[in-house]
């Protein structure tokens, strides 16, 4: 899916909401559990109930990954559910040096038919450089990630990693190539980031279940064509435990949706 594909179903729907696909089978109700695949029972569930809210989905590769052969299975024909008017992203976090990158490129953009992956670029330009060149595609890079940890390297400092990754990368592809992610968690950062970056797509992880602050990312995130995509996994995924999971996960994605529908020019 191109730029301008991706800001057209936004401006459709009134809607910026990514829905994390991060599926554990501990937490699928009961009821489904006796089935020949629970996970996609599940998630068939959820994306029919959610599709008419969101313009992306991101499955969580770690979750399949965990599953073996069948877990690459469900996720093949979880992707399949998707509509084709739905920007779908591969949660995997490769990164590495070129000929392996290659591989996971072809992997996520050719084997499954992802718009985009996410991607650590520590290993720098020459790890990303194979995802840049599938037209069409998206390379997502770790900038500012929601999670504790990314104290320890990535905003330390008085001239944060962080930055040093948006300043080079963004030279590395375009904004209808390359998105960054950003934690909600992290509300200040957002005005340092488009100071960087005040065109390129942010992937925010953080509201909900993790409690970012949705006003503050939006006040000093959203660019004039949105320019984000909020992701939203557990708070919607597990809405309920019980047999109304799926009418549950519709309601939590349909009023984010609606406060989403009043920050879009």
């Amino acid at each position: 899916m191109d730029r301008l594909t991706l800001i057209s179903q936004i401006r459709k729907k009134r809607s910026f909401l990514c829905v994390g696909l991060d599926t554990d089978p501990a937490r699928i109700p009961g009821h489904l559990r006796k089935s020949d695949d629970p996970v996609f029972e599940f998630n068939k569930a959820v994306i029919e109930a959610t599709r008419d809210h969101c313009v992306a989905y991101k499955p969580n590769i770690a979750f399949y990954e965990a599953m073996g052969p069948k877990g690459w299975h469900t996720l093949e024909k979880t992707l399949a559910l998707i509509p084709d008017d739905i920007f779908t992203i591969a949660d995997a976090k490769r990164g590495d040096i070129g000929n392996s990158s290659k591989k996971y490129a072809e992997t996520f953009f050719q084997t499954f038919d992802f718009d985009a992956v996410t991607l650590s670029p520590y290993m720098g330009e020459d790890s990303i450089r194979p995802f840049l060149e599938f037209e069409g595609k998206w390379a997502i890079l770790l900038a500012l990630t929601s999670n504790p940890g990314a104290e320890d390297f990535q905003s330390a400092g008085d001239e944060p990693l962080y930055r040093r990754v948006l300043e080079v990368s963004s030279r590395w592809g375009h904004d209808g190539n390359t998105m960054y992610v950003v934690g909600a968690t992290r509300p200040e950062a957002f005005t340092a980031v488009r100071q960087v970056v005040p065109g390129h797509f942010l992937l925010v992880p953080g509201v909900g279940a993790q409690g970012g602050d949705f006003d503050r990312l939006c006040d000093a995130g959203l660019n004039k064509d949105t320019g984000l995509l909020v992701n939203a996994s557990r708070s919607i995924l597990y809405a309920s435990s019980g047999t109304d999971f799926a009418e549950k996960a519709g309601e939590q994605a349909a009023a984010m949706a609606r406060q989403m529908a009043g920050r879009i020019s």
